[in-house]
């Protein structure tokens, strides 16, 4: 790679290429790919050689059956679809405004957000710029941080769920989230007096995967009170399944209060007291790092954190 250099890179490469790299890099095969672009398949393997010449080395091992990327073709395969996700987001602002409209704006968040913060913050952007077309996305704070990397987000709005990620974005806190412990009313439980940990265990509990805030919160709550998870779980990432089994059976769930707040209100759940210290987690705007928000993005982030401070000033 010794004459590889950027403007090396940048003089020859075209996204026909990135096209090519970022379809084998899915399809892992020459002839579908070939379909994809509408080439024969000799004239796409004859510039994935091409490509291959200008960085020095294989990105793709070539099988019998399969083309498999190598390992440094991994991080240019990676290139490619962010690249492409970057330029599809682009083309999108540039249609909708030269169409007269006010651009496109693509914002991820989790439940908690997109039960409360975004709606309203939505419905202000939407004011201000009524031609402006918004996409939500509602995920776990991991998958919304993938798609940010992939470059398929504007901005989102989650926690961190693994170490080292604060080298990859950066994070304007909003609110806190409040958890608590909830059961339906007919529960043996419900009934607002203090329940012990023994009795906390003689019932079903509902638990998010593995590896999400929400889960690792509560495994920190219950290694801070000195007891061992429950055996007797269902895992589950879906909100509406969450709360359908919590309503229709005697389940036992940790969830963030603004979530079910509208379900205590009704009298369908009930909050349990328990000796569990259940400890706030704060959720914020997430973007890409250093790259800054423009546009209708950045108009976005700047309704959320002044309503932020709004609830914040009036909480007080």
């Amino acid at each position: 790679m010794s004459n590889f250099s950027v403007t090396t890179f940048c003089n020859w490469i075209k996204f026909r290429h990135l096209f090519l790299l970022d379809s084998l890099g899915k399809t892992k095969n020459m002839h579908v790919t070939a379909q994809h672009m509408n080439l024969s398949q000799p004239a796409v393997s004859k510039m994935l050689k091409e490509i291959e010449s200008l960085f020095g080395f294989d990105v793709f091992e070539r099988q019998p059956r399969s083309m498999i990327p190598t390992t440094l073709g991994e991080h240019v395969i990676k290139y490619a679809h962010t690249t492409l996700n970057g330029a599809e987001g682009f083309v999108e602002q540039m249609k909708s405004l030269h169409n007269g409209g006010h651009g496109y704006l693509k914002v991820g968040g989790i439940f908690a957000a997109t039960s409360a913060v975004l709606p309203e913050a939505i419905l202000e952007i939407k004011q201000n710029y009524p031609l402006l077309n918004v996409e939500v996305v509602e995920q776990t704070s991991g998958n919304l941080m993938k798609m940010l990397e992939e470059k398929t987000l504007d901005l989102a709005i989650g926690r961190f769920s693994e170490q080292g990620q604060q080298q990859s974005f950066d994070f304007a806190p909003l609110a806190p989230e409040n958890f608590c412990l909830v059961v339906n009313s007919s529960h043996p439980l419900s009934g607002g007096e203090a329940v012990p940990f023994d009795k906390l265990f003689e019932w079903p509990w509902l638990l998010y995967p593995k590896g999400t805030p929400i889960r690792n919160r509560m495994e920190e709550s219950f290694a801070k009170a000195g007891v061992a998870l429950p055996q007797n779980i269902v895992v589950t990432i879906s909100v509406q399944t969450f709360l359908e089994l919590l309503q229709r059976g005697p389940m036992i769930g940790m969830l963030p209060t603004t979530m079910v707040r509208p379900h205590l209100e009704s009298g369908a759940l009930s909050v349990l007291n328990t000796p569990l210290d259940l400890v706030p987690q704060y959720y914020g705007v997430l973007t890409r790092k250093g790259e800054k928000l423009v546009g209708p993005a950045l108009e976005f982030a700047n309704i959320l954190q002044h309503n932020a401070q709004q609830r914040m000033e009036n909480e007080k």
